[in-house]
């Protein structure tokens, strides 16, 4: 491996590195030596600019100071984690913070090193962070996998990057999100990415089954075990044996069957209603709800053993307001779903629902485009019938004054998207001038230019 004052061989060829430190000088000096061995290298200078950074820069690793004012590397680190849980993040210490960054190493960090800044040792910490991501997500065998999930935003991106991570292992997954987020796509998606995959994937929704027939549906029963019974009947866990049963709105579930479900999950076994005998299983459990399930265990409302035997790994589906970006893939995957003679909807039709909460998410949403296209009379979708079919009189983007402080920078980031980085486009739709705009911009760190379409 050559030296850095040795002429360039472009160890690495445009992988994507985002380098983090409030000493400008040093971060100079290493962006400049790190695009010298063929890194594309984005720097900022705290961990606010880099969390603003990191949905457009999308890097494949991250590499931070772990002394910095306002946010620590740690909290940069806890922040990524939320969203990008799978992206290698290297702590840059001084010999007086080793002990802290080998706490960090214990927590999650893919590393450490030190300074002042052995080059070598830094060239192989990134080359085994760029192994890792790619062991990860650049030995995806095709995109079948997730041909049914439709949209291209970094949200989304970032959860099926998780998405094919953990399908390649057995363990049980967790999904939370709001209804209408597509849980069970995920899961579904989670399944034909698996070695799993040629086997069964069988979906209950313990919610709709009432509690004195959910032991008999999910266990199975045996022929006059109760009043109905009138044959043998096999459960879901042994229909989908070998395969995946996904169990959602697992949160709704009574606590007397937490019990019988948590001790099917430890025995891998289940006794059919009627039998004295249990048969063994082989089951990958994936379980979703929209209800917060740690906050149910805190209420004593869930089993706090079950919770962590289901939630091994969590996925956290983003709402249709934090990807606005994948509206419109929507709104034309729905059209072409639901009917031949509409072929696309009108620009004001589309400002309005990217203006729309969607509090029932995508499932709201493709309600609404069926019956715009149910009652649409030409080939074009107009505004009136978006208007009539979400029953909203003002349905305008809201202001940037009604967003929440703590969502100053998502919404901004979201909206720059949106607009391709025209400030005066999203000014406009954010109603601020340009002026108050752009300093909401610098607050967050963000630069339009980011955000601006790669020629």
């Amino acid at each position: 491996m050559n030296s850095p004052d040795e002429a360039p061989s472009l160890l690495f060829s445009g992988q994507k590195l985002l380098l983090v430190d409030d000493d400008t000088s040093l971060l100079k000096l290493l962006t400049i030596r790190l695009r010298h061995i063929g890194l594309q290298v984005e720097a900022a200078e705290s961990a606010t600019e880099a969390l603003a950074m990191l949905p457009v820069f999308n890097p494949h690793v991250v590499i931070t100071d772990l002394r910095m004012d306002e946010m620590s590397g740690m909290g940069l680190y806890e922040q990524i984690q939320k969203t990008r849980p799978t992206l290698p993040v290297i702590i840059m210490t001084a010999h007086g913070t080793i002990r802290e960054a080998v706490k960090a190493t214990s927590l999650g960090v893919f590393g450490f090193i030190t300074k002042p800044i052995n080059h070598l040792e830094l060239n192989e910490q990134i080359q085994k962070a760029l192994k890792l991501h790619a062991s990860l997500f650049s030995s995806e065998p095709s995109e079948e996998w997730r041909k049914d999930i439709i949209g291209q935003s970094s949200l989304l991106e970032g959860l099926l990057k998780d998405v094919y991570h953990v399908s390649q292992s057995d363990i049980s997954v967790y999904i939370q999100g709001d209804s209408g987020t597509g849980k069970e796509l995920i899961a579904q998606a989670l399944h034909k990415a698996s070695p799993r995959k040629n086997k069964p994937f069988v979906a209950v929704n313990c919610s709709a089954i009432p509690e004195e027939l959910l032991e008999s549906e999910l266990f199975g029963h045996k022929k006059g075990a109760f009043s109905g019974a009138i044959e043998n009947r096999k459960g879901l866990f042994e229909l989908a044996n070998g395969g995946v049963l996904f169990l959602d709105e697992i949160g709704d579930m009574s606590p007397s069957f937490q019990v019988k479900l948590l001790r099917a999950l430890q025995e891998e076994e289940i006794r059919p209603v009627g039998e004295s005998q249990t048969r063994p299983i082989d089951v990958r459990i994936v379980s979703a709800s929209h209800r917060d399930l740690k906050q149910m265990v805190e209420e004593k409302l869930f089993r706090l053993d079950l919770y962590y035997r289901l939630n091994i790994v969590t996925l956290k589906l983003p709402s249709l307001m934090e990807r606005p970006e994948d509206i419109p893939l929507l709104v034309d995957h729905f059209i072409k779903q639901r009917s031949k003679r509409v072929k696309k909807i009108s620009p004001e039709a589309m400002e309005i629902l990217l203006g729309y909460e969607w509090p029932g998410n995508i499932r709201e949403l493709k309600n609404v485009v069926d019956q715009a296209c149910a009652f649409a009379t030409t080939a074009l979708i107009p505004a009136s019938l978006i208007e009539n079919a979400l029953q909203k009189k003002n349905l305008s983007m809201s202001s940037f004054n009604e967003a929440r402080k703590d969502f100053e920078r998502d919404y901004l980031i979201r909206l720059l998207k949106l607009v391709g980085g025209n400030v005066s486009q999203a000014a406009r739709i954010a109603k601020r001038n340009r002026t108050e705009f752009y300093r909401l911009l610098n607050r967050h760190m963000l630069k339009p230019v980011n955000f601006k379409p790669k020629k």
